[in-house]
């Protein structure tokens, strides 16, 4: 198993933002085998469809390059005039098949890894220059498997080809012996019998490397816990922090909402657990506003405040637990307590009006059954 630097293990998988930057930095999975195999088994695809043609406008570019008129040799122009139309004519005659080979080099590598272009990948690199870290990476593991790799897929294409030419020896002598057209339509034939040969042995060779780059590439990419949690703490932030943040945003909200508590008209208690601040003015509000809540030592400061401010305070506890847990702070209380609150406000106003108020039974106000909490 891999080892950081630190001696740990790089026991967990590569997460996707691990992956991401490494596609950032170019390094992705990529096979030459594969690519290699692709570009021969196209080729001799291609030489399969359209070698017949290919070397018929080959025979006849040879046949005008041996044979031309007497005038033609003995003047200077027309022979270079001539040259001139044999070269573009073997231009035309290899330019779709040069194209397919560029097309499929830069498709191929994009069949493992995806297609991508970074300019970190390009940037130069001190480590590169360093002949000591050259020795080194000449030395690695990896390059002594890149080396055995190579003598190994050497050796298997020559066995490839050796029972080719074993099995095709008496065509090749026959070649000698054949017309030319006939001996270099044979020798085509043989050209694209041999690329399938090619293209089998390269396709071992490819199946075993395509899954030992994505096994490698996936190897180079493990992590260690320490990497996951810090990676983590990254993109979450850190919980501690995040903590802090959270406790300091409730300790600003609650220093606003008891700021608001000298505006209430009436402080709702349950007594000493719940408390309450409702504000309503008619010519401005259409519903009663809760400036504030709390328990217990919230609600204790609510209470100091109102006393401090001389705000009445109703001792109603069904009414005290329904508004705090079915109503938010700053906004207007919920529908089907408007009655039950208002009940409140009529014993308030009148009480601040006369002095005295009729007698209101507060602990069997009309709530809700739904809304109730024990």
């Amino acid at each position: 198993m891999a080892e950081n630097a630190d001696g740990s293990e790089k026991s967990e998988e590569p997460t996707q933002k691990k992956l991401d930057d490494a596609r950032e930095k170019g390094q992705i999975p990529r096979s030459k085998e594969l690519t290699t195999l692709l570009m021969t088994l196209s080729a001799a695809i291609f030489m399969l469809m359209y070698g017949g043609f290919m070397m018929q406008d080959f025979i006849d570019l040879m046949t005008k390059g041996i044979s031309f008129d007497r005038d033609v040799a003995f003047d200077s122009q027309k022979m270079i005039d001539l040259m001139i139309a044999l070269i573009l004519q073997g231009i035309y005659m290899i330019l779709p098949f040069i194209l397919v080979m560029v097309i499929i080099a830069l498709i191929s590598p994009t069949l493992l890894g995806g297609w991508s272009f970074s300019t970190k990948a390009l940037a130069p690199k001190a480590s590169k220059l360093n002949p000591v870290s050259g020795i080194k990476r000449m030395f690695s593991v990896k390059a002594l498997l890149e080396l055995a790799k190579a003598f190994a897929k050497f050796a298997l294409v020559m066995t490839m080809a050796t029972f080719f030419l074993y099995f095709s020896f008496n065509e090749v002598l026959q070649l000698g012996i054949e017309p030319l057209k006939f001996a270099l339509a044979h020798s085509g034939s043989l050209i694209v019998e041999a690329f399938i040969f090619v293209s089998l042995s390269l396709l071992i060779v490819a199946a075993i490397d395509v899954p030992f780059q994505l096994w490698d590439h996936n190897k180079q990419l493990k992590m260690t816990k320490q990497e996951v949690k810090e990676e983590y703490k990254q993109q979450e932030g850190n919980p501690e922090v995040k903590g802090r943040i959270r406790q300091v945003q409730r300790e600003m909200s609650q220093r606003r909402m008891m700021q608001k508590v000298p505006e209430a008209d009436v402080i709702i208690t349950n007594p000493t657990h719940y408390a309450i601040a409702l504000k309503y003015d008619p010519e401005s509000m259409q519903e009663p506003v809760i400036l504030a809540m709390g328990v217990d030592f919230m609600a204790a400061q609510i209470r100091t405040i109102a006393k401090e401010n001389n705000i009445t305070m109703v001792e109603a506890p069904p009414l005290a637990r329904a508004l705090y847990y079915n109503a938010e702070i700053d906004r207007p209380i919920p529908y089907d307590l408007f009655k039950a609150v208002a009940a409140v406000l009529a014993y308030v106003y009148q009480l601040k009006e006369t002095g005295t108020a009729d007698k209101v039974d507060f602990a069997n106000l009309a709530i809700p059954a739904d809304m109730k909490t024990e």
